[in-house]
């Protein structure tokens, strides 16, 4: 899919402290994981996966979720729609091309501190394997 083929909206959950007309690249340390150096920027057509992606995301910032707009070829996020969730019901994405924000969610509602705590711990216990949830 490309960015024009999708008049979807798309949004990215982070805590980085951003503008619209910013540009999300990659390039940069992943939100996740070990912080690699992200060779690809991830986006999602659910409020539910960028608040996901915003509670979960490295640092001490602000969670915020941006609306965003793909600046080239959108595909489906093998992290999660291969085995885990197949035909993308999560509606997660990835691109080379950058992001950019053409707006902020500014009234969302979190998971529950149990929700987010089953969540985290999964994410420990996947580490303890050694796998890392972004490549």
């Amino acid at each position: 899919m490309t960015a024009t083929d999708d008049p979807r909206q798309f949004y990215h959950g982070t805590r980085a402290d951003l503008k619209p007309g910013d540009l999300i690249e990659a390039g940069y340390s992943s939100n996740y994981g070990a912080r690699k150096q992200a060779a690809w920027v991830y986006l999602t057509g659910t409020l539910d996966a960028a608040i996901w992606g915003a509670e979960l995301a490295a640092g001490d910032g602000r969670e915020r979720i941006y609306i965003v707009e793909p600046t080239g070829p959108v595909m489906d996020d093998p992290n999660l729609t291969d085995k885990k969730f197949p035909g993308n019901p999560t509606q997660s994405y990835r691109c080379r091309e950058p992001l950019r924000i053409t707006g902020e969610v500014t009234e969302w509602q979190g998971h529950s501190p149990e929700r987010l705590k089953e969540m985290k711990d999964h994410l420990e216990r996947l580490k303890a394997q050694g796998i890392e949830a972004i490549d």
